[in-house]
């Protein structure tokens, strides 16, 4: 027994499912200045949702399409020959949900809601389909068997475990190795959905999926474990993470969760601040880490009730993590703090321009070397922070250092754009982006 807690809580203490080179900082910059950009649009966003859901959810969630060519005047410049990062499925899915329900919430058009059905019936499959092996554990992604891009999707996530099974009568692969972050980002979907979205059928699905993925948890002790018998992650020490699980799961079902949350929240409140502080240590390495805090303390506190004894000790570990990221120019948390926070001109101001810069980058993966232009203090970091329209492609920006200098790769995968349609439908919600 001894031995599995060892191995769950170097599981919880070794992060998600990215890595990032770390190196000393050797030298002291003045920071760099956002460069000004146009106005963020509906037009760019209405575009990057519609190709979506043409290219990005070929079996209903997230994934990159890769193509025959990365020369934009081949005719082979639009052929789909693969899919790749299916092994994050789950956490785009379900931050592709969010921002659907956001876009939902301020135009009510029926194109939104029927968007938004689209990535809850994704997300109801990454629960469905990994029955009856690991009934209610969540999937990262799952292919057809006899899908053309088999291939290139095994060599990729062969590694995270691909389990035979049957959904909706035909035979699949689904795959496993969930990490939390995974967790994070259909727990956030299924939340905001729930809340911004307010269609009886969608919150019946919404709640429902959220009380199977909690009931899992709670009665596995907050730990994954796959069909052979090995764990994938664990949200043991990590108080914040599972606080904020059970606080959406009592928002949604409080007949079942509010003692339990109330209970737990008693016991661990005054302890979400540590793991905080332990990670703005290290503002580069595993950046990916903020993502799953921002996630996680949207709903800790959001939903936490004015006067409520536990709400002080949630904004102050929030504090934290918004001082040690606050500069990193990053549009999806500033919408986060805006939500949390309110309204702020200068940092309201800077997401619009972040929002414009990321128009200016290309949506092709294109290996990108900026070494020249930034000051350099370690490998592949930059001494201060590199402007949006500078870094590298990637999945979704705002989940990556601010200091990376290179990356990319041959210019053949298309991200998804998630990192643009979340942060501007938000912006547009809360007042911080016009029409």
């Amino acid at each position: 027994m001894h031995r599995v807690t060892a191995v769950l809580t170097a599981l919880a203490l070794a992060g998600c499912s990215s890595t990032e080179p770390t190196a000393p900082l050797t030298r002291k910059f003045a920071p760099t200045p956002p460069q000004f950009a146009g106005v963020p649009t509906q037009a760019d966003a209405d575009a990057i949702s519609a190709n979506i859901r043409a290219l990005h959810m070929p079996y209903g969630t997230l994934a990159d399409p890769g193509f025959a060519s990365a020369d934009s005047t081949s005719a082979d410049f639009a052929t789909v020959v693969s899919y790749n990062r299916t092994g994050d499925a789950a956490i785009w899915t379900g931050h592709y949900l969010a921002a659907e329900s956001y876009r939902y919430a301020v135009t009510q058009s029926a194109d939104a809601l029927d968007a938004v059905r689209k990535a809850l019936n994704g997300v109801q499959s990454l629960v469905d389909v990994t029955s009856p092996l690991d009934p209610d554990v969540l999937a990262r992604s799952w292919v057809p068997q006899s899908s053309p891009y088999l291939g290139k999707i095994t060599t990729d996530e062969g590694h995270n475990g691909m389990y035979a099974s049957v959904y909706n009568g035909e035979p699949v692969y689904w795959i496993g190795n969930t990490s939390r972050d995974q967790y994070a980002g259909i727990f956030l979907g299924l939340a905001v959905a729930y809340d911004f979205v307010p269609d009886a059928a969608v919150q019946a699905q919404a709640a429902a999926l959220v009380t199977r993925l909690l009931d899992y948890l709670i009665a596995h002790g907050w730990s994954v474990q796959m069909p052979d018998g090995s764990y994938s992650t664990t949200f043991l020490g990590r108080p914040d993470q599972e606080l904020a699980l059970l606080q959406i799961g009592r928002h949604v079902n409080p007949a079942k969760y509010e003692a339990l949350y109330t209970a737990f929240a008693t016991a661990n409140a005054a302890t979400v601040v540590a793991p905080i502080r332990a990670e703005c240590s290290d503002t580069y390495g595993s950046y990916f880490k903020f993502n799953l805090d921002y996630a996680t303390f949207f709903d800790l506190v959001r939903l936490e009730p004015a006067g409520s004894p536990y709400l002080t000790f949630y904004t102050t570990a929030y504090s934290q993590l918004r001082q040690c990221t606050a500069k990193h120019q990053n549009a999806h948390f500033n919408m986060v703090d805006r939500a949390l926070r309110g309204a702020n001109g200068r940092r309201d101001a800077d997401t619009r321009n972040f929002l414009g810069l990321w128009l200016q980058r290309s949506r092709r993966d294109y290996f990108t070397d900026v070494s020249s232009k930034y000051a350099v203090c370690g490998t592949n970091k930059a001494c201060d922070i590199v402007a949006v329209n500078d870094r590298p492609n990637t999945d979704f920006l705002w989940q990556r250092s601010p200091q990376l200098l290179y990356g990319g790769g041959d210019g053949t995968i298309e991200t998804a754009g998630i990192d643009y349609l979340l942060p501007y439908w938000m912006g547009r919600y809360y007042g911080v982006v016009s029409q």
